[in-house]
């Protein structure tokens, strides 16, 4: 059935047919049929960053960034989900176009430039959710931020999200938000997680209650910066890393019609370089820090290989787009079958 939909779907505008489909859940939900209609998973529980994850699937942030979909999603049988990326205050990204479908590549190029109503739509969206599984909210900068000031902007989105996550992410490796990557790297990076756990201390002593945080980097990094940025994250006792974001590279896509435009590619192209980062980052980390996959899972192979590599949970998007559903349980089942061998 998802095949059928999706290929009315790429039949629209990428961004068109993205609110088309958000809107399909959100009125399947409340008739009552989506969950109906969505494959059975069984569970398979996981503990990491100190929270119960009923298993180890998860959406990435980036498909619901304002939290307007919780209830329809929460239905498809994830482990978690996370939603972002929201900055302190709204805006609108990046001039359309900003996305563009390479399916030859099961891929997607965008610019989006962290598009979202803010922090307060977003909390009031989260404040009255019916999902009551595990949340993750992404935080970012505004693009008018410059980067000396940016942790007053990350400050800002964990004060703000803290009593209503259940966890934490700070994004720091859009490639479509100006200079956002530089803050991975050298002083900037280290001042910034400095800043970041002390909101982290503040905030626990606060409302009583400790929630992780985890900070997502890019696949674009040599391997001397993995290893930085590996000693940084744990030095800084933050919670986990996300490993990655879209990419730069457009090796992967030479001579598609899209493979020039500016942005982030994310999709299958991805699966290598995530990978590469991952035994990096585990490398330098063994268990001391756990990471969660993201980037090229469009099957059950692509989910288990980034937790053979050292991932504790994998989170999907573009895969997702090109699978639908169906892809959730078979990484789930992929997941439980390395575990039991």
């Amino acid at each position: 059935m998802y095949g059928a939909i999706r290929h009315l779907l790429f039949r629209l505008p990428p961004e068109q047919a993205h609110a088309l489909a958000l809107s399909g859940l959100d009125l399947a939900n409340r008739l009552g049929v989506l969950k109906a209609c969505s494959p059975r998973i069984e569970a398979c529980p996981v503990n990491v960053m100190g929270l119960d994850f009923p298993n180890p699937v998860g959406l990435a942030a980036g498909l619901d960034k304002n939290a307007d979909h919780l209830g329809a999603l929460g239905a498809l049988g994830f482990g978690f989900i996370e939603v972002g990326t929201v900055t302190p205050r709204a805006q609108p990204g990046n001039p359309k176009p900003r996305m563009f479908r390479l399916p030859e590549h099961q891929a997607i190029i965008n610019r989006m430039g962290f598009n979202n109503e803010g922090l307060d739509h977003l909390i009031a969206q989260v404040d009255k959710r019916q999902y009551r599984g595990i949340l993750g909210i992404n935080v970012g900068k505004n693009k008018d931020t410059p980067n000396e000031e940016s942790e007053s902007d990350y400050r800002k989105g964990i004060a703000a999200v803290y009593s209503r996550a259940d966890y934490i992410t700070v994004n720091v490796s859009s490639p479509n938000t100006p200079g956002l990557r530089d803050l991975q790297f050298g002083d900037s990076l280290k001042r910034l997680l400095e800043a970041i756990k002390h909101q982290q201390v503040e905030c626990e002593g606060l409302h009583s209650r400790y929630v992780p945080i985890a900070v997502k980097i890019a696949p674009d990094m040599a391997d001397e910066g993995i290893r930085f940025v590996a000693h940084a994250l744990r030095d800084s006792g933050l919670d986990g890393v996300i490993a990655t974001n879209t990419t730069i590279s457009r090796d992967a896509v030479q001579g598609h019609a899209h493979a020039n435009e500016a942005g982030g590619l994310s999709g299958a192209p991805v699966r290598e370089p995530s990978l590469r980062l991952i035994r990096g980052l585990y490398a330098e980390l063994g268990e001391d820090l756990p990471i969660i996959g993201v980037g090229g899972i469009v099957d059950g192979a692509s989910a288990a290989e980034k937790i053979q590599a050292g991932a504790k949970l994998v989170q999907v998007y573009t895969g997702f787009i090109y699978r639908g559903p169906a892809l959730i349980k078979e990484a789930v089942e992929a997941i439980r079958q390395l575990s039991q061998a």
